[in-house]
Order: structure tokens, then C-alpha cells, then sequence
């Protein structure tokens, strides 16, 4: 009895010393859509960002805040976490005359999140996107989101 005690103790220590060995799992899943938009958002939509051969490389999501009107979109890594990989969030707004605003959070790479990327909406349809690229030089980037107008009011 003695013996089998130990080796759950033992199977234990083990178990949290792989949970820990692997940071940025666990620092990658302290991040939320609605951590990193703010408060008062609230998640409307998401889509996994992935390649053409089907791996996901994250997810990208839209949030709305009710009581300012603005939209919001956050791409956040579940591949290459921790590595600095080009890693992008983006959201259009149609505008009254049909023509769209653009904002695009892309200009560097990232550890775990592009974005947030906020824009005023209220009333508006609107577009999201987001990527993240492999670490490798001839890698694929993986994308997703929505490219059709949606979401409007």
C-alpha cells in the first residue's frame, strides 16, 4: 500500500512538473477576447484560423461593446505561442456610402495576440479577419474570419 501511495505522489510531481515545463500554454491561455478588447465587450463571433491543409494556428474573434458602439477583433496564437510569428487582426466597417474603413493590427510580429483592433460600428455591418504565419521561412500562413458584410446593427 505503501509503495502505490508514493507512486501516485511521484505520478503527480510528474504531472505538474509537464504542466510547468511548458509555459506558454498556460500563459497563452490566459488571454481572452474580451481580457484583451476591454470591458464592457462581449464575444459576437469567432472563426479558427487555420491553413490550406487544415492545421489551426489560433482563433480570431469579434466582440461588440453595447454601450459605445465599437466592434472589436483580437487573433489569438494556439501555435508557435511565445515565439514572435506575423500574426495580424483585422476589421472593416461599411460605411453609409457603401465604401469601407479599414483597420489592421499587422505592422509587427507577435507572441500571442494581434490586436485589439477597434473601430466604431454602431448600426454599421462589418468584416473580420485575422492570421498567423508559420515560423518557418517557406511556411504556410494560416487565416480565417468573415469576408462578407454581417453582423450589421
Amino acid at each position: 500500500m505503501r509503495r502505490s501511495a508514493s507512486t501516485v505522489v511521484v505520478a503527480a510531481a510528474l504531472a505538474v512538473g509537464g504542466l510547468v515545463a511548458n509555459p506558454a500554454y498556460a500563459i497563452s491561455a490566459g488571454y481572452t477576447p474580451e481580457g484583451v478588447c476591454g470591458s464592457g465587450f462581449g464575444q459576437v463571433a469567432s472563426s479558427k484560423v487555420k491553413t490550406s491543409s487544415g492545421q489551426v494556428f489560433g482563433k480570431v474573434y469579434l466582440l461588440y461593446n453595447r454601450s459605445t458602439g465599437q466592434n472589436c477583433v483580437v487573433t489569438i496564437k494556439s501555435a508557435y505561442v511565445g515565439t514572435p510569428t506575423r500574426t495580424s487582426a483585422q476589421l472593416m466597417v461599411r460605411l453609409p456610402n457603401g465604401r469601407a474603413a479599414e483597420k489592421i493590427d499587422h505592422l509587427k510580429k507577435y507572441k500571442y495576440y494581434a490586436g485589439p483592433v477597434k473601430m466604431n460600428a454602431k448600426g454599421k455591418c462589418v468584416k473580420y479577419y485575422g492570421t498567423v504565419a508559420d515560423t518557418r521561412v517557406d511556411g504556410e500562413i494560416a487565416s480565417g474570419g468573415r469576408l462578407t458584410w454581417g453582423n450589421c446593427g
